[in-house]
């Protein structure tokens, strides 16, 4: 019987960090659950062991039915019948398996039904899930949605709306509009209060909304008559029990194709105010959208660690020239780079995860007591660093997706190509993940303020000092990492001066991938290195392939910058 969370050991590595004391301690306010529930934890020892286990029913479910499922969810694919969505058979099942196991409110409070686990792992479950179907990631993971009814919705609507989720229900965020994609101020579904009913009614149309037919909406809408901008958009909460909104047609997807994405028609729908009103975009949809989009950095992450084990069971498998392929050495390098990519974005995706967990708990005792001056300082830093790290693990762990599923297909040959091997599926599921929830492009404009300010260098130095603690005064196997981690560093840090002395947005802005990318590689190599000097049985090759791969994307990244001249920005610009 596979096993996900058993057969990818990386995951129990990164559940054990240090810092997963500190997570602890805040979101179980001093296991002061375990006189109420008797599923709660009693110390760290039994909380730490609570995830594990959990996680290894994930693991278990992943393994013998969402995975086995997969194909045909793919072939098969929901229907829009009569206004509505029918699942594909197997999504069916792989829901009715994850309410079961009680794996549908992870992250809420135990008053509502759910475990209360921390974001690490959540995102845990997310990664696996992912791996075995994206797809479905889609369905599960959307109760980030219920994240942000948490966050922002009174105590009647937590009540009513969350217990819901914890016992199985689904949740969609119905934010873009045919006409409001990554621009989301020009929302213009409108919302306007009916006097009469002492509600809201919602009328127009929402496009591209992943489980648009779900249980619960989390809508945003034009609330402000006469506003264009993001100013006049509020947030709503939709019950499907209350009728009022069809879907128009399911979207005929190029992957993910068991995750019903659709377009939505509100003809007069009920609906509650869901926070203040004005804060739909500006505060709501905001948070919303950085739990989603570390949500799709594990969907990455997971897609990538799919497409390693592909890669690799063929090439073992595989002979030519009678011997098998993974004894070539162009074989053996993509296999070698697939690993060492999947393993980097993990990195980033669970420290990234690791500051969320923090700074979140934080937020959270704060609604209940006065926060010390240390706990605001602590909250104030790890907001920061999730703010920062967000773009960048959601940039680079769907952008390596890609990059890895393409490289599995490369490993298949021809046969990759074909609809009989799953790489074919999980190349066409990673596409999206660099688009949706804010496109690469959207992450990068996210993250270069924190190249130009400094911030990720900061971040780098305190990683550089972690790395001179565990090494110690004696040499190690990866000092010549380490050197050229430090060169890595300093040309970051020549280019960022050579680019924001010039006092040029345009240059700026033309740069910032480049920026962002030099900041991502030699943060992921640093977060590599820490984990190889930790547990060299797991990392150590990924650290030595992937730091020498950084280094020619960041000598690649350097050469450009400084050999280009201002007056060649107008060849970038199109007609």
């Amino acid at each position: 019987m596979a096993n996900y969370y058993k057969e990818t050991p990386e995951l129990k590595y990164h559940l054990n960090h240090p810092l997963m004391k500190r997570i602890v301690e805040l979101k179980e306010r001093n296991f002061a659950d375990k006189d109420n529930y008797d599923y709660a934890p009693q110390n760290f020892e039994d909380a730490m062991d609570n995830y594990d286990r959990v996680l290894d029913i994930v693991g278990e479910i992943c393994g013998d039915v969402i995975g086995p499922n997969a194909e045909g969810v793919d072939h098969d694919g929901p229907k829009c019948e009569n206004g509505r969505v029918q699942y594909a058979p197997g999504t069916d099942i792989n829901i009715d398996a994850t309410r079961k196991a009680s794996l549908m409110g992870m992250a809420m409070p135990r008053r509502f039904g759910g475990l209360n686990f921390p974001i690490v792992p959540y995102i845990m479950a997310a990664d696996m899930v992912s791996s075995a179907d994206a797809g479905f990631e889609n369905l599960w993971g959307l109760q980030d949605c219920a994240e942000t009814l948490y966050e922002f919705g009174n105590d009647d609507q937590k009540q009513r709306f969350l217990t819901r989720v914890c016992a199985g229900e689904t949740m969609s965020m119905d934010l873009t509009e045919p006409d409001a994609g990554s621009d989301l101020q020009s929302v213009t579904l409108k919302a306007t209060f009916d006097e009469k009913e002492n509600c809201w009614r919602l009328n127009g149309v929402k496009r591209f909304i992943t489980n648009g037919d779900a249980d619960i909406h989390l809508v945003l809408a034009r609330s402000e008559e006469g506003t264009h901008d993001g100013r006049g958009l509020s947030m709503f909460i939709y019950d499907k029990r209350q009728g009022g909104v069809d879907v128009r047609r399911i979207e005929n997807k190029m992957g993910i194709k068991g995750s019903p994405t659709c377009e939505l028609v509100y003809r007069n729908a009920k609906a509650e105010l869901c926070g203040d009103r004005k804060l739909g975009l500006i505060k709501y949809v905001m948070a919303l959208m950085n739990g989603a989009r570390l949500g799709i950095a594990a969907q990455g992450v997971g897609i990538s660690q799919a497409a390693y084990n592909e890669a690799l069971a063929y090439a073992k498998d595989r002979k030519q020239f009678g011997k098998a392929i993974i004894e070539f050495p162009a074989v053996a390098e993509l296999i070698s780079l697939i690993k060492a990519k999947t393993d980097a974005t993990r990195a980033i995706l669970y420290e990234t995860a690791r500051f969320v967990d923090i700074y979140k708990a934080l937020d959270d005792i704060a609604k209940e007591r006065k926060l010390t001056p240390e706990e605001r300082a602590e909250q104030k830093k790890f907001a920061k660093l999730a703010d920062s790290f967000t773009p960048l693990s959601k940039a680079m762990g769907s952008e390596f997706a890609n990059q890895n599923t393409y490289d599995c297909i490369q490993v298949h040959g021809g046969s990759g190509f074909m609809k009989e091997y799953k790489c074919e599926r999980i190349y066409r599921d990673a596409r999206i993940t660099s688009i949706y929830e804010g496109t690469t492009q959207l992450q990068v404009v996210a993250a270069i303020r924190y190249v130009t300010t400094g911030a990720y260098l900061a971040q780098i130095d305190d990683y550089e000092q972690q790395i001179s603690l565990l090494a110690g005064d004696k040499p190690t196997d990866f000092d010549i990492l380490r050197n050229k981690l430090k060169d890595m560093a300093d040309k970051l840090r020549m280019a960022v001066n050579q680019i924001t002395e010039a006092k040029n947005q345009e240059l700026l802005d033309l740069m910032a991938r480049r920026l962002v990318e030099m900041s991502a590689h030699t943060i992921m190599g640093n977060l590599l290195v820490i984990d190889a000097l930790k547990a060299p049985e797991l990392f150590a090759k990924s650290a030595n392939v992937y730091v020498r791969y950084a280094e020619a994307e960041v000598e690649k990244h350097i050469t450009f910058i400084r050999k280009f001249q201002e007056e060649n920005i107008a060849d970038y610009r199109q007609a």
